[in-house]
């Protein structure tokens, strides 16, 4: 799937059946359901889900928490639009 594709996506009630959790967690993010991508990505492991993990926080504005998950990946914690970053997540997580 491409991003033109995925994003899409966004306009429909239900995310695609056949997407990773964790694109799953980001299509549940960009449509208003914080809490539903958070309990997504609280079961998922490994680096993709600890960074969207790490984003969710800081789009929610708990920045030390934000820091502890990017750090836990080795990055450090951006400055860019919180939308920059969702579409950095999706490209990464479509293999873009």
């Amino acid at each position: 799937m491409k991003l033109a594709e995925f994003k899409a996506t966004l306009s429909h009630p239900d995310p695609p059946p056949d997407i990773s959790e964790n694109l799953r967690a980001l299509w549940y993010d960009a449509n208003g359901y914080w809490n539903k991508a958070h309990d997504i990505v609280q079961i998922t492991s490994g680096y993709d889900g600890d960074w969207i993990h790490a984003y969710l926080h800081r789009k929610e504005g708990d920045l030390s928490n934000a820091s502890y998950w990017y750090a836990r990946i080795g990055r450090t914690r951006p400055n860019k639009p919180l939308e920059d970053e969702w579409e950095e997540l999706a490209k990464h997580l479509l293999h873009i």
